[in-house]
């Protein structure tokens, strides 16, 4: 790859549902992308300032708990919770898929990672794919709103 941020780009959830499902330790981080973050090597709280000892992403390993349900759907719904961060942090702020090992928790308890390995982009049309298949669960789930947000 040519640079960190030239990376190939998910656009179905059931291709990205397809990675998840061939590798394990996979996390998505919503931000200005790897070109940006492995300059930096680490987060910041933003509450405190303080640096943390990783990036923040979250886990796209299917859960055991989850057990025989569908893949997509588990991919939509780790998707669907951090949907809004591209709004609340502004332009250029996008979601990307990395491979990594945590190291830590940060405030909201997500992982810390580090050892970053970017894999790919994951377009626009897959976050309101996530986000249809989400509401179509609602009459079964509940509602999934979020106050705040």
């Amino acid at each position: 790859m040519s640079a960190p941020d030239d990376l190939p780009v998910v656009r179905s959830l059931a291709e990205l549902a397809g990675l998840v499902g061939r590798h394990r330790g996979l996390y998505v981080r919503w931000s200005r992308g790897p070109g940006t973050d492995l300059g930096a090597t680490s987060s910041t709280d933003e509450l405190t300032g303080v640096a943390m000892p990783g990036l923040s992403a979250n886990p796209l390993d299917v859960e055991k708990w989850w057990q025989d349900r569908s893949v997509p759907l588990w991919v939509a719904r780790r998707l669907h919770d951090y949907a809004h961060l591209p709004h609340d942090k502004g332009p250029g702020v996008r979601p990307w898929v990395l491979r990594g090992h945590e190291t830590g928790r940060g405030p909201d308890n997500e992982p810390l990672v580090v050892d970053v390995e970017p894999m790919c982009w994951i377009d626009s049309a897959v976050i309101e794919e996530a986000r249809t298949e989400v509401s179509r669960q609602e009459a079964r789930w509940g509602t999934l709103r979020r106050s705040g947000r």
